[in-house]
């Protein structure tokens, strides 16, 4: 689970931002430490950035401090542009597959926290974490946004495989569902097209080479599929000793 923890934010632009990708990729918390504006979020600012948010009371609170924020965590993770003195920071890409299985663990409650706008993170405050990050930027423009930032982190922890709307086209063709289509085509082909043997060997190393590589739906081998079935195959994976749909038990007699 994680938790987004803004400390001192000033804009409420970059707070109305940061509750909606929160919102985007969730379940999270948001916890904001002494807004610098006491009217922050009667700002229309933030009403602006947050719209589209449901029930906003529930996903978001304000607290004094940030040793207030942290309870309840089980780890804490600050992030900083700042190298401060001997702590040695962690890279965001190099540490975030191991913060994945942390967050992904209904167990831990892993506080994601952020410094303000103007000043980041105090040191009191990043003592207060038991990791430091930072991320890497170009070298021409090394300031980050705050809501940029806690976009790029929350979109590089979320493993949610729920979409608003299916992609049109079907899936992406997975392993034996993409051996099957090589095979049958291989057979199609290769019998009723074919001429010669060397003509039948040009053709399967062509169907190897484009079909073995491409990125192909279940959709577009669908349509191969009938125009395997069109040239005279009547293959179906068990032919071929395969089975795309383990869930479904395939035979040649289907």
């Amino acid at each position: 689970m994680k938790r987004v923890v803004l400390v001192n934010p000033a804009g409420p632009r970059n707070v109305g931002m940061a509750l909606r990708v929160a919102d985007n990729f969730g379940p999270c918390e948001l916890v904001l430490v002494k807004p610098s504006r006491p009217a922050l979020l009667l700002h229309p600012e933030f009403e602006q950035m947050s719209h589209g948010v449901d029930e906003i009371a529930g996903k978001l609170r304000v607290v004094d401090t940030l040793a207030e924020a942290l309870e309840g965590t089980t780890w804490a993770v600050g992030f900083t542009a700042r190298v401060r003195g001997d702590v040695v920071r962690a890279e965001w890409n190099e540490l975030r597959g191991g913060l994945v299985e942390r967050t992904d663990d209904p167990e831990e409650l892993v506080a994601l926290v952020f410094g303000s706008e103007e000043f980041g993170l105090s040191a009191d405050d990043a003592a207060l974490c038991q990791e430091l990050v930072h991320i890497r930027t170009s070298a021409d423009h090394t300031s980050l946004n705050l809501a940029v930032c806690v976009g790029v982190v929350l979109q590089g922890l979320y493993t949610g495989t729920e979409v608003h709307r299916p992609e049109p086209g079907g899936h992406p063709l997975k392993g034996e569902e993409r051996a099957f289509l090589i095979a049958n085509l291989r057979h199609a082909f290769s019998d009723n097209v074919a001429r010669s043997d060397e003509a039948k060997r040009l053709i399967v190393r062509s169907i190897d080479r484009v079909f073995g590589r491409s990125q192909l739906s279940t959709s577009d081998a669908r349509a191969w599929h009938m125009m395997a079935r069109s040239l005279g195959s009547k293959k179906v994976p068990a032919d071929f000793g395969l089975n795309p749909s383990p869930s479904k038990k395939v035979t040649s007699d289907d």
